[in-house]
């Protein structure tokens, strides 16, 4: 079985900045994640899982006041909603008005986004001070890993590291809604 380096959090925040694509736990799964800003290593990432950028991407915050930049202007009774899913299993297509990047929404007028309530990924959040490029460590079409060695066995020594932590108690994947209208797109 191939080796990983075992980041603690600081390396991989380290990792992070310098344009690196990382594995952690979250509630249900082992995640992927990078800068949302670096073009390159959401590339990377993208390719690292053979998803196609059209889809988007997830982005996860470690409060809801990391997405202040995206969700201000939008009506109180949203942010309510918002606001009374998380921190939580909760991710909700937003509207972007062209605030993050084609490599992070795809061919979406909407972001996917989440407030976790994971200690490992609000760490991260935090360390960057900001969200956090969050996908399921699979290859697209796989299931999502449960456990460090299907991290390993899927990606081996592509992952630039990994976060060491527990996963959570979830049992699935975050449902994702729309927020627009209310419509769950994914069962969690």
């Amino acid at each position: 079985m191939q080796q990983v380096r075992n980041f603690r959090l600081q390396q991989g925040l380290s990792c992070i900045h310098a344009g690196g694509v990382i594995a952690y736990p979250t509630e249900a799964v082992w995640g992927l994640g990078c800068d949302p800003w670096n073009q390159s290593a959401v590339t990377r990432l993208l390719a690292l899982k053979a998803r196609p950028v059209e889809k988007g991407l997830i982005l996860v915050a470690a409060q809801m006041s990391q997405f202040d930049w995206l969700l201000h202007d939008l009506p109180a009774s949203d942010l309510a909603r918002l606001g009374a899913s998380w921190p939580g299993p909760v991710t909700w297509l937003v509207p972007h008005y062209g605030r993050v990047p084609e490599w992070i929404c795809g061919e979406h007028d909407t972001v996917a986004i989440r407030v976790s309530a994971h200690n490992t990924v609000k760490s991260i959040c935090y360390g960057l001070a900001g969200p956090l490029v969050s996908t399921s460590a699979n290859v697209a079409g796989s299931q999502p890993a449960r456990h460090l060695f299907q991290v390993v066995k899927h990606f081996g020594l592509r992952l630039d590291g990994v976060v060491p932590g527990a996963l959570g108690d979830s049992a699935n994947p975050s449902v994702i809604r729309d927020l627009a209208s209310d419509r769950i797109i994914r069962r969690g």
